[in-house]
C-alpha cells in the first residue's frame, strides 16, 4: 500500500521502505506516491545519515535486499567508491561538508565487486545554509550510456573506415603526379585527376553526412524553408542518373498537376530525394518508379482541423525488396539492404530530415515486390501566407 503526499508516517511495502514525503505535490491530485514504482532507483538517509527509504529499482541495480540495508549507516549500506579507488562519502562528505552545497551531479562510480551505477544526490535542508536533514539519492543503470558509447564508437569507426579508401587514393595519385608528372601523358593524368576528384567528393559526402548526424542526434538540424519545385527536383535527379549511364527507360516518373505549394529546405529535400533514387538504382531492380501527389498530414493539436495540406513521394522499385523482419530498422543507424558498399547512415539521415520538416517517412513492399519508400512533407507555408 503507498502512502500519501504529505504523510510523515513511514510505512513498509514489500520489504521496502515508503520514503516520507513532506506538503503536497503540485498535481499529485492526492494520489500515493510510491517509490516502488519510480523507474530509477532511490535511496534517502535521514539527519542521521542512516537509510530510510530504497526502492525496487535501487535493490536492482545494487543487487543488495532492501531489508539488509534498512537503518545502516548510508557508507555501509551503499559503500560506493569513485574511478580511483577513493571513498565517495567520505570524499564528499555530505552530512560534515560545505552548509552551502545543495547536492551532488551525476556521476558514473563504483559497488563492490566493480559494479558501475551512476549516482546524483540532492541536499535537504531546513533552511539554505542549515543543518543537513535528508539525503536523496538516485541511482541509475550504465546500460543505456553504454550503448550510446557502443553507437557512438561504432559511427566513428565506420566513418574512419570509409574515408581511408579514398585519402588513400588521393595521397596515392597526388604523391604519383607530383613526383613523375613528365613521364605521364595527358590522357594518364586526366584519369587519375577525375579519379583524385572523385574520391574528394566521397570524402566531402562522408563529412557532411557525419555533421548531419550531429545535428539530428542533437536536434540541431536546421530547415531553411522557401519555395520548392519538387516536380522540378525529381527531374534533375533522374537527369543525372540518365547522364552516369542508366537508361532512360527505367525510370517512370508520375507528377500530379494539382500539387500544393511546398515550402522546405531546397538543399535537404535535394538529399532525401538522391538518397532514395540512389538505393533504388543500386539496390534495387527493373523500373524505379517516382510518385508525386498531394496528401494530407495530421495538423497540430490547436489546430481547427486535424488535417492539413502536404506533399507525397513515392519511390519504389522491382527488386527483392527489403525482409519483412528487417522493415522496422530500415531507417537505423548502419542498417545496410545489402553488403555493397555504404555507411548505413543514409536512411538515418533521410528521416531526420523529412522530420525536421514535421513530416513522416514510411517504408514497405511496392507494387511490383521491391521496396517503397514514401514520404509526406506538410506544405510548411509561413504564417503570413496563411
Amino acid at each position: 500500500m503507498g502512502m500519501a503526499v504529505g504523510t510523515s508516517r513511514p510505512a513498509e511495502r514489500h520489504g521496502a521502505l515508503l520514503c516520507p514525503m513532506e506538503g503536497p505535490a503540485p498535481g499529485a491530485g492526492g494520489l500515493g506516491i510510491d517509490p516502488d514504482d519510480l523507474p530509477d532507483g532511490l535511496v534517502v538517509a535521514d539527519e542521521h545519515g542512516r537509510v530510510v527509504c530504497f526502492n525496487a529499482a535501487a535493490a536492482r541495480i545494487t543487487a543488495v535486499r532492501a531489508a539488509d540495508v534498512l537503518g545502516l549507516p548510508l557508507e555501509h549500506a551503499l559503500p560506493l567508491e569513485d574511478l580511483n579507488g577513493r571513498r565517495w562519502w567520505t570524499l564528499t562528505d555530505p552530512y560534515g561538508g560545505l552548509a552551502t552545497r545543495v547536492g551532488q551531479p551525476e556521476r558514473n562510480l563504483l559497488l563492490p565487486g566493480g559494479r558501475e551505477v551512476l549516482v546524483s544526490a540532492r541536499y535537504v535542508r531546513e533552511r539554505p545554509t542549515g543543518p543537513l536533514r535528508r539525503l536523496v539519492i538516485s541511482l541509475r543503470g550504465t546500460e543505456a550510456r553504454r550503448r550510446s558509447e557502443r553507437s557512438h564508437a561504432e559511427l566513428i569507426a565506420t566513418v574512419a573506415h570509409e574515408l581511408r579508401s579514398p585519402l588513400t587514393s588521393v595521397k596515392g595519385f597526388t604523391a604519383t603526379l607530383l613526383a613523375k608528372w613528365e613521364r605521364f601523358t595527358d590522357d594518364q593524368k586526366r584519369l587519375m585527376l577525375e579519379t583524385v576528384d572523385a574520391d574528394a567528393s566521397r570524402v566531402t559526402r562522408l563529412i557532411a553526412e557525419l555533421l548531419d548526424i550531429s545535428r539530428i542526434d542533437s536536434g540541431r538540424l536546421e530547415v531553411r524553408r522557401q519555395p520548392v519545385d519538387i516536380a522540378a527536383a525529381v527531374g534533375r535527379h533522374v537527369q543525372a542518373h540518365v547522364t552516369n549511364g542508366h537508361g532512360s527507360d527505367r525510370f517512370l516518373v508520375r507528377i500530379r498537376r494539382d500539387l500544393p505549394m511546398l515550402w522546405a529546405d531546397p538543399d535537404k529535400i535535394d538529399q532525401v530525394l538522391g538518397n532514395l533514387l540512389e538505393n533504388a538504382v543500386r539496390h534495387g531492380a527493373g523500373t524505379v518508379t517516382i510518385e508525386v501527389a498531394p496528401a494530407t498530414t495530421a495538423g497540430p493539436a490547436d489546430a481547427e482541423c486535424d488535417e492539413e495540406r502536404g506533399t507525397a513521394v513515392t519511390v519504389s522499385d522491382e527488386g527483392p525488396g527489403i525482409p519483412e523482419e528487417s522493415m522496422a530498422r530500415v531507417f537505423t543507424r548502419f542498417w545496410r539492404g545489402s553488403k555493397r558498399g555504404g555507411t548505413g547512415l543514409g536512411l538515418y539521415i533521410v528521416k531526420g530530415i523529412v522530420e525536421a520538416h514535421g513530416g513522416t517517412i514510411t517504408v514497405e513492399r511496392g507494387p511490383g515486390g521491391g521496396a517503397q519508400f514514401r514520404f509526406i512533407l506538410p506544405v510548411g507555408a509561413p504564417a503570413y501566407l496563411a
